[in-house]
């Protein structure tokens, strides 16, 4: 099989041996009746890692991230949140299919929003308008390159959104790699949310599953809506044992991804249009450098240039007409990174 390089998404991994190997192996129950030692174990090391009460293992991100909102919210609020966000545009609606609450959304610096903006769009306190019911962040910020929201600006939202008594909830999908960038816990850098969910099956490398965690009443509250979203699996187990494997050894590679994703960019910016100070950690967003057709007018073809880096076995993502995405992970190395580096260059020129 000739050696393909997969930058479309870190969810592409496959498990790693010992993921395969505590898979097989699994002590298993069924975890609707609380009866699985596995999952039982992986939602306690959650919670302990992220010094939260408790811990509830989902099969996805979204679901993660609807339950929270569903926690926090009465249906006719508002949820503000980022203009590019994982709530807002790749979660099918669900905060108003699921909640009944609309999006209330803020522009950020590179994805990361302030209190001084937040603040401005809390709905005021008359019964004519909405209210706000919850601030939802995402840390670190797909959309927006991967960027990460750092420690003062969050320290800030957090009193902010507790002197205005308004819950908030963290999209932390891939809070390992922000907490990795920041070179701080998880723990230290969730530590205000009300609910976090974040991703065992992105930079983590897990398989399959998400994890939301919270107070032990949010927690109790979450499985009321886990089993109402489908999520209430059985002997779930055999995906913990891998859950675990990701969550007590992948975090120490994670530096090694956002390294391979800054010699990319750093390798390929004279030839693209791209933000080097966005790329924080594993994302590489850039923009081909438009040229002119023979009508003079200006194009730049992102799934041409996906479409020819395929056929070099190089795969990436179109993620607008003329921008392109990579993602590194753990199955990504050095050398990979400088031919993906060298073969773009080559076809751009």
């Amino acid at each position: 099989m000739p050696h393909i390089i997969d930058l479309r998404s870190d969810t592409v991994t496959q498990p790693t041996p010992a993921m395969r190997h505590a898979m097989s192996n699994a002590e298993v129950g069924d975890d609707v009746y609380s009866e699985d030692p596995t999952i039982n174990r992986l939602e306690q090391t959650a919670a302990r890692i992220f010094a939260k009460e408790a811990a509830i293992f989902v099969p996805t991100g979204t679901m993660g991230n609807q339950i929270g909102i569903r926690l926090h919210t009465d249906h006719g609020q508002e949820v503000i949140c980022e203009s590019r966000a994982h709530i807002l545009d790749w979660e099918m609606g669900m905060m108003s299919a699921f909640s009944g609450c609309s999006p209330r959304t803020v522009t950020g610096d590179r994805g990361v929003m302030t209190w001084s903006q937040i603040s401005k769009a809390i709905a005021p306190k008359i019964y004519y308008r909405a209210q706000t019911g919850l601030i939802c962040l995402e840390n670190s910020h797909n959309m927006a390159g991967g960027t990460v929201t750092p420690l003062p600006i969050l320290e800030e939202i957090w009193a902010g959104a507790a002197a205005a008594n308004l819950p908030t909830h963290l999209d932390g999908a891939r809070v390992f790699n922000a907490a990795a960038a920041l070179n701080l816990t998880v723990a230290e850098i969730t530590s205000g949310f009300d609910t976090v969910s974040f991703c065992l099956s992105k930079g983590l490398g897990a398989p399959v599953g998400s994890i939301l965690v919270g107070s032990q009443a949010h927690i109790d509250k979450a499985r009321i809506f886990r089993k109402a979203l489908g999520g209430g699996m059985r002997q779930a187990g055999i995906l913990a044992a891998a859950g675990l494997i990701a969550l007590e050894d992948m975090p120490a590679l994670l530096p090694t991804d956002h390294a391979n994703a800054r010699l990319i960019a750093e390798a390929i910016a004279p030839y693209v249009d791209i933000d080097l100070a966005s790329v924080q950690t594993n994302i590489v967003l850039f923009n081909l450098k438009k040229a002119s057709d023979n009508s003079g007018q200006d194009v730049a073809d992102a799934p041409a240039a996906v479409a020819a880096l395929k056929s070099k076995g190089i795969l990436s993502s179109a993620i607008g007409p003329n921008a392109i995405r990579f993602v590194t992970h753990h199955q990504i190395t050095r050398e990979d990174s400088e031919q993906t580096a060298e073969a773009l260059i080559k076809l751009l020129n």
